[in-house]
């Protein structure tokens, strides 16, 4: 499977493994850290960002592929939406049919409310099921909520919104517990004591997993408790624009059906936005690890209605993807192979960084290796680094690899490379979107009543940075949250008259500001046609 310079290169990894065994190269100083992102990480490369010249947020920058969908217009515009045809009406539409889409459901439901899911794939269809390495929650003797938020908060770059930082780890144990209530089979001991690693930033081990595929069997759950619960899931179906009210409070969506192309109207006391991420829009040509569905579509909805966001310019390149085989190119290489043991090291088999810094250094790291330093190993589409998997067997004894990480050791062995036996090349994937939504603390927006966000939607909860194993965190914490908020609220709420009027305002703010991307947005699902002429 390897060319022979990898060969060369990887002879030179097995020469220097025994000298690297046990002498990891020491952590940098935050002065180091700040000068090393300014210089190599993407979200400084000032000509991947545009101004965005409408709206709340206007003057601020986004990355080019957000600012255009930012300045399209809304598909609906002069379309003829008929809002007195209701053809959904409940008490709590959730937008988004992932983990916090799956949480806010079980808990409105739990509360008593009518609820109904709109997911433009099928339930779970998300990054929640991408998810791998585990999920945070501070909840072993040695530990504690505090040290979790610190742990977080400087992970960020001191930019979290404190009272959505400390709501997730002061309910970060309760979820460990909820999850496992429901049949999440997490890792556990011949006592029965869930088994914890550290990951990356973290000062205690208090990452909770299922081997490997923890993102999949919390999900897998998820789904499980909300068809159980006979809630209403309505699949191959988008949410393409907000409907307010004459009030300008959220009263629900107008639906795409994927499949038909009719559009529906569903009307609703109370809307959760909880579309997930955006690495389909491959912001700067990175490849990305997301599910097919990632394309930014909640923060197009929020924004175009009111709602501003935050942290929008900031985004996540976790720094482990796939550089080899070309096959899974971008594909998610866990944090936890670092947690286990394995090195990051250049074509020469020398290790350059700590292998457990935070993934925006550690991603800056690597690309600096592979461009400025010249010490990258050339793949077919570019170069990467070595992550240095044998030594995770040296350390903690054979079968390690297959106990705790068997879905990513069958992912290579798929392509005959056996990393128990081998290193994997890796560079950055665009992983996770750091900026959404601004929400309180109860997960409403602060401009649009009666409109909450939760999930990779939301901008705020861990800053400009996020420590692994906190996403799946904050879609249960948030989730479950923005599920009981919305039914206690839905329960006070008599609408107004339905109205889409906030479509025509946005689309003559574009032509005041003599902007005229010619496309729509919400973008829905990623263009990946080749147009050949």
């Amino acid at each position: 499977m390897f060319t022979p310079e990898m060969m060369e290169s990887i002879k030179k990894v097995e020469a220097t493994r025994d000298a690297r065994m046990g002498t990891e190269p020491r952590r940098m100083t935050a002065e180091e850290k700040d000068e090393l992102l300014k210089a190599y990480h993407p979200d400084y490369r000032t000509e991947a960002f545009d101004e965005i010249k409408i709206g709340p947020n206007k003057g601020e920058k986004a990355p080019r592929e957000l600012a255009k969908l930012l300045h399209s217009n809304s598909r609906l515009l002069g379309v003829d939406i008929d809002l007195d045809k209701i053809d959904y009406d409940t008490d709590v539409l959730i937008i988004g049919g992932g983990g916090a889409g799956a949480s806010a459901a079980i808990e409105a439901n739990e509360a008593g409310a009518d609820v109904m899911i709109v997911t433009k794939l099928r339930i779970g269809d998300a990054n929640t099921m991408m998810a791998e390495g585990g999920i945070q929650a501070a909840d072993k003797p040695n530990d504690s909520p505090v040290q979790h938020y610190l742990d977080a908060f400087g992970g960020g770059h001191f930019a979290a919104r404190p009272e959505l930082l400390k709501r997730l780890v002061m309910e970060a144990p309760d979820a460990i517990k909820w999850l496992n209530e429901l049949g999440v089979m997490f890792d556990k001991n011949s006592d029965g004591d869930m088994v914890t690693t550290h990951g990356g930033g973290t000062s205690r081990k208090r990452m909770h997993a299922c081997k490997d595929y923890s993102g999949a069997e919390i999900m897998r759950t998820l789904r499980d408790e909300v068809i159980n619960r006979k809630i209403p899931v309505v699949e191959f179906t988008s949410a393409v624009e907000l409907i307010k009210d004459e009030n300008g409070k959220a009263a629900g969506a107008v639906l795409l059906n994927m499949e038909t192309g009719d559009y529906m109207v569903a009307r609703a006391k109370t809307v959760i936005i909880a579309t997930g991420g955006a690495g389909r829009m491959h912001y700067q040509n990175f490849p990305t690890s997301n599910h097919y569905g990632a394309t930014a579509d909640g923060l197009v909805l929020g924004y175009r209605a009111g709602a501003p966001l935050l942290y929008q310019d900031t985004i996540q390149y976790h720094p482990t993807g796939v550089a080899y085989p070309s096959q899974i190119f971008g594909a998610l290489v866990t944090e936890k192979v670092r947690s286990l043991g394995a090195m990051l090291v250049n074509v020469d088999g020398e290790a350059f960084m700590h292998p457990l810094e935070t993934r925006d250094v550690a991603a800056a790291s690597i690309i600096r290796e592979c461009s400025d330093r010249g010490k990258g190993v050339s793949t077919p589409l570019g170069s990467g680094v070595w992550l240095d998997t044998p030594m995770i067997e040296r350390i903690g004894g054979e079968g390690t690899i297959e106990k705790r990480i068997p879905a990513m050791m069958r992912m290579y062995l798929n392509y005959d490379i056996d990393m128990r036996k081998v290193p994997i090349l890796v560079y950055p994937t665009l992983h996770y979107q750091n900026g959404g939504l601004e929400i309180g603390g109860e997960g409403f927006t602060k401009a649009i009543d009666n409109l909450l966000v939760a999930g990779e939607a939301v901008g705020g909860i861990h800053g400009r940075n996020r420590l692994m194993g906190n996403s799946l965190l904050d879609i249960i914490v948030f989730g479950r949250n923005a599920g009981k908020a919305a039914a206690a609220k839905s329960k006070e709420v008599e609408l107004g008259t339905l109205t889409l009027k906030h479509i025509e305002d946005y689309a003559e703010q574009l032509q005041s500001a003599g902007v005229d991307t010619g496309d729509v947005s919400p973008l829905l699902l990623p263009k990946y046609a080749r147009h050949e002429r």
